[in-house]
C-alpha cells in the first residue's frame, strides 16, 4: 500500500461521517418539534451535541431540559430528507432563509413519522426509529465562539441518557443487553450526502474484551477500571 499524497486545503464543512439523529423536543405550546442533525457523539451514558444556537431545538432544550435522540437507520433516508430544510421556528433565521429553510409546525406529519410517548421525558419518541434514547440536559454552552471560520453561532449540549429503547431485531443473539453491529445499519451523513455502514472489514481486537467491562454499574460500581483510566 502506497502512502497518500496530502494537500493543504480549507474545506467549508467537516462532515466526515456521523450518524443522523432525529431530536424530538417539546415546543412552548406543547406541540412536538423534530429536527435531524449529525453532530453527536457518546461516551458511556452521556452524549454531546453540536447545534445551531438559533434553532428551535436549542430553544426547546434550554426551556425544558429534555429530549429524545432517535437514531435513523438506512431505511429512513426518505423521511429524514423530508425534514432537511424545515424549521420549527416561526421566524426563520436569515442564514436558514438563505439555505432555503421554511417553517413547518408539524414535522412528524411532514416526514410521515409517528409520535410515541416517552417514559421519562415529555418529548415524544419516533416510533419508526429502531433506537430511541431519552435524555436530560446537563449543560449548554457556546461552541467555537473564537473560531473565525464558524459561520453561525453554535452551542454544545451535554446530555445524560436515562432510558434506551432498542428494536428487538438489533440485539445480539443470546444477549438482550448488547447491540449486534452486523444488524444495525445507521443512516450516516457524510459531506451532506446520505450513506450507511457496509460489511464488517475484519475482526476487532478491541472487541475481544467483554462488553460488560464498560458497564461497571451492573457490578455495583459506578466507576470501574474504565472510569478511572486516563
Amino acid at each position: 500500500m502506497h502512502p497518500p499524497t496530502h494537500l493543504d486545503i480549507e474545506p467549508a464543512i467537516h462532515y466526515w461521517g456521523t450518524p443522523v439523529v432525529l431530536i424530538s423536543t417539546s415546543n412552548a405550546d406543547g406541540s412536538a418539534n423534530l429536527a435531524p442533525m449529525s453532530s453527536a457523539w457518546w461516551l458511556g451514558w452521556s452524549c454531546m451535541l453540536g447545534l445551531d444556537a438559533s434553532s428551535q431545538t436549542t430553544e426547546n432544550l434550554r426551556r425544558t431540559g429534555q429530549c429524545v435522540l432517535n437514531l435513523a437507520d438506512a431505511g429512513m433516508v426518505a423521511a429524514v430528507d423530508q425534514l432537511a430544510l424545515l424549521t420549527g421556528a416561526a421566524e426563520v433565521p436569515i442564514h436558514k432563509q438563505m439555505l432555503g429553510y421554511r417553517h413547518q409546525a408539524d414535522k412528524f406529519a411532514a416526514a410521515g413519522l409517528t409520535a410515541q410517548a416517552a417514559l421519562d421525558v415529555g418529548a415524544p419518541r419516533v416510533r419508526e426509529c429502531q433506537v430511541q434514547m431519552e435524555a436530560s440536559v446537563v449543560d449548554i454552552r457556546p461552541f467555537a465562539a473564537q473560531d473565525p471560520r464558524m459561520p453561525v453561532a453554535a452551542c454544545m449540549v451535554e446530555l445524560r441518557l436515562s432510558r434506551v429503547h432498542v428494536a428487538a431485531e438489533l440485539l445480539h443473539p443470546g444477549d438482550g443487553q448488547r447491540i449486534d453491529p452486523d444488524r444495525w445499519h445507521p443512516l450516516i451523513m457524510s459531506f451532506r450526502q446520505f450513506h450507511t455502514v457496509g460489511q464488517r472489514l475484519q475482526a476487532s481486537r478491541l472487541a475481544d474484551t467483554p462488553e460488560a467491562f464498560y458497564a461497571p454499574w451492573r457490578r455495583g460500581n459506578r466507576r470501574g477500571a474504565v472510569g478511572t483510566a486516563a
